[in-house]
């Protein structure tokens, strides 16, 4: 079915926009709007240049997010260092983040086979070593999931803030009010945190259908309450659209 998206309003409120799945909304008959609620900076601090040459040597470099990958890539191109000079591995979290990896020169080693950090620890030291050096890359708002999680010392390196982005909440509040067929995608706690705290006190939760990427993500939005309708067992925004086809042909066929 072409047009399975026709009459449906589809936001995302990720950081990034993601024109290949706008226009893959698009193409299905439905409306795609962004309308991202938190944004990333990277974090340049004095020792970036220590942090790099310790990078430089460690056993794994871990990544679980694009914007870790192009924080660090834009640090390691500022400081005339190219992905040669590093000596370890790379592992990463998502097919994106590694996509965004091997596109500024990087091969990736290991990638969880689904892409969540709780899943990473479980499948990382099978194939790490022994007592590996490993240094994750990540943002301020990062969980602790690998340094609790795994039994050997992961070092860490902050390289961008996570920040509200406040632009968006009025059009998307009048946007909830004014759309019948609404689909909310979230693709992280940090998108649900904004949303609950500056959006559902105005029109709550049940005025749109709501889609998860992730089960971290889709446990926030069952903890403020909300329903989750779309949440695919892979952790991609592909899938979540596929998702939402899938779910919508099935009633249509049962219509």
């Amino acid at each position: 079915m072409p047009n399975t998206l026709e009459g449906n309003t589809v936001v995302l409120t990720g950081t990034t926009k993601p024109t290949t799945i706008l226009t893959k909304i698009k193409s299905l008959g439905g409306e795609a709007i962004f309308c991202p609620l938190i944004e990333t900076k990277e974090t340049i601090l004095l020792d970036d240049d220590k942090q790099l040459q310790q990078a430089r040597i460690v056993d794994w470099l871990i990544f679980t997010s694009q914007n870790g990958v192009k924080a660090f890539c834009n640090k390691m191109k500022r400081h005339h260092l190219t992905p040669s000079h590093f000596n370890g591995k790379v592992a990463a979290v998502g097919t994106k983040t590694a996509t965004c990896l091997e596109q500024n020169g990087f091969h990736v080693s290991f990638m969880p086979t689904v892409f969540s950090a709780d899943v990473f620890v479980k499948e990382f030291p099978a194939i790490a070593g022994d007592e590996p050096n490993c240094l994750f890359i990540k943002g301020n708002r990062a969980k602790d999931t690998l340094k609790r999680g795994l039994a050997f010392d992961v070092k860490e390196w902050t390289v961008y803030d996570t920040h509200e982005n406040l632009s968006y909440v009025q059009s998307l509040i009048e946007l909830v009010q004014k759309k019948a067929k609404l689909i909310l995608i979230f693709a992280s706690p940090s998108a649900v945190d904004v949303f609950a705290k500056y959006v559902a006190p105005t029109i709550g939760w049940d005025k749109a259908t709501i889609a998860a990427i992730g089960h971290i993500t889709a446990a926030r939005l069952a903890y403020y309450g909300a329903e989750v309708t779309y949440k695919p067992k892979v952790y991609t925004m592909e899938a979540v659209i596929e998702e939402i086809q899938r779910k919508k042909e099935i009633n249509h066929e049962r219509s």
